[in-house]
């Protein structure tokens, strides 16, 4: 049994609070739910004031970030590309991910997909801080993801030791790799 009941929150830093809760509640529809606000750091005592906001993304998942206006500005590890580092929220079905995909491009969002992974469909889009964020929808059926967790191991021991992608689950993608692989 594991020793964590559930998530709590996720916490990333932001730019500007006000606006990050704006998008998050009016483009994501989450509900804005709590703010602490202090001039010293609770854990470490250290000077360094900060708003830290919490967001309810439902089913008990809470998204927080923290605006921290005396330090310098943000950034991202330039050593990881942009589309690693992302926040996945699940969506109904695969008609509110195209609703949200039109809203999205409405408001000037510049929006990747939605993109097919064999087991779920999703989009890619980036917050106002640049952090990456993706909606997706489960599509596969319960035989392909019983059949994906049972190569999980194997292909995860073929990637340790080869680092090299495993072909285990090319089913997942069959029709995709097919289509590209026909000649002109």
């Amino acid at each position: 049994m594991s020793l964590i009941k559930k998530i709590h929150h996720v916490a990333y830093r932001c730019r500007d609070a006000k606006e990050t809760v704006e998008f998050y509640r009016d483009v994501l529809g989450m509900a804005f739910t709590t703010a602490f606000a202090e001039d010293r750091v609770p854990s470490t005592h250290e000077p360094d004031p900060y708003m830290h906001v919490f967001l309810d993304a439902g089913m008990g998942n809470v998204l927080a970030f923290f605006e921290l206006p005396t330090r310098d500005p943000m950034g991202h590890d330039p050593n990881t590309p942009s589309w690693v580092q992302h926040i996945a929220f699940e969506v109904e079905d695969l008609a509110t991910l195209e609703s949200t995909r039109r809203k999205l491009v409405e408001r000037d969002i510049e929006v990747v997909g939605p993109t097919d992974h064999g087991l779920f469909k999703s989009i890619y889009f980036f917050d106002p801080n640049g952090h990456r964020l993706e909606l997706t929808v489960n599509t596969g059926t319960p035989e392909q993801e019983r059949r994906a967790r049972e190569v999980a191991p194997a292909m995860l021991e073929e990637w340790s030791r080869t680092k090299r992608a495993p072909r285990h689950a090319a089913w997942l993608h069959a029709a995709e790799f097919a289509a590209e692989e026909k000649p002109l």
